[in-house]
């Protein structure tokens, strides 16, 4: 029996894949190792799965039909599927949308197709993005709050996804489960996100862009605390649901505690033992100045619990990154 795992050198995936390895399942790990950001920090992360028993990986690319339909043979065996492979970064979707459309979209249609083929499916796991909570203003989100109103492409791109899902998943009575994730951290981070790229310019001595004047507030969520929750929602496949007759439903996965984005900035720059020269500036198109999430029914139904305040998640993506880039 085989966990698939797509974006297996990813950020969050890598360290979903690592947690499935360490309870001895198989995990065949999908990759394309594409440039969006650096290849090596991808391989690198490859090499430390790649080194374990019950690791298999192919460089695939999701969006790529074809490739796709030639690895049908391959997921025969497979019973859980971890889909975790996308476009990430609510800015760049302004630059590159069809970036966005090729990976989120039809990539996601790519493996719901493989996916209703495999004989042994028991679930369907997919990452969403907290992003899709767009204009609402209620806080904290809660997954019975509208989602229509998406304020950027990638946003947008990751409801269709959702809404993919829920269609095959009605359609073909597939067991699906969607995890809207709140702003990621720790170790082997992405470097296109907040704690990796206020970590580069401060060592490097280069001032920090500080969007909406320091008014801002996430749910920054350590990445251990989100790779749990993932296997928690993949041993817990969907119920039916007697209104929509489709076995399918989405859950946040967050800290639970709404952070100032100045006070994130702080812990860095003590952990880094360096001060950051801030520019502030307005909030930028498609962002929005506050996450929250309401994780009451990811705690209810799967037994989400997240353990890592920013106090002690950014120290230990600190250490990891001093270690990663050789800085004494």
């Amino acid at each position: 029996m085989t966990i698939l795992v797509t974006g297996a050198a990813g950020f969050i995936g890598s360290h979903v894949t690592a947690a499935l390895l360490d309870r001895g399942e198989e995990v065949l790990g999908l990759d394309n190792l594409n440039d969006y950001y650096s290849v090596a920090l991808k391989e690198a992360r490859l090499a430390r799965l790649q080194a374990r028993p019950g690791f298999r990986f192919v460089k695939a690319d999701i969006a790529d039909r074809a490739t796709v339909e030639g690895l049908w043979p391959r997921f025969q065996d497979v019973t859980g599927v971890v889909h975790l492979a996308a476009q990430a970064g609510v800015r760049y979707s302004l630059e590159n949308p069809y970036a966005y459309i090729d990976a989120n979209v039809t990539g996601q249609v790519a493996l719901l197709e493989a996916a209703r083929r495999m004989p042994k499916l028991a679930h369907f796991v997919y990452a969403s993005t907290s992003s899709v909570y767009g204009t609402n203003r209620k806080m904290p989100f809660s997954v019975e709050d509208r989602v229509d109103s998406p304020m950027s492409i990638y946003a947008a791109t990751k409801k269709a996804a959702e809404m993919m899902a829920f269609s095959y998943s009605h359609l073909y009575k597939m067991p699906a489960t969607g995890l809207r994730f709140f702003t990621v951290y720790g170790p082997w981070g992405r470097p296109d996100m907040a704690a990796y790229l206020f970590a580069d310019a401060i060592i490097a001595g280069r001032p920090i862009r500080v969007f909406n004047g320091g008014k801002m507030k996430r749910d920054f969520t350590f990445v251990e605390d989100i790779a749990a929750g993932v296997l928690a929602a993949l041993d817990h496949p969907a119920p039916m649901n007697v209104e929509t007759n489709a076995p399918h439903r989405v859950y946040n996965l967050g800290n639970n505690r709404c952070e100032d984005l100045m006070r994130f900035i702080g812990i860095l720059e003590e952990s880094l033992g360096r001060e950051a020269v801030k520019i502030m500036e307005p909030l930028q198109a498609g962002d929005v100045p506050e996450t929250a999430a309401d994780i009451e029914v990811s705690r209810r139904d799967l037994g989400f619990e997240p353990k890592t305040p920013i106090e002690v998640g950014l120290p230990r993506f600190v250490a990891w990154y001093k270690d990663y880039h050789k800085i004494a």
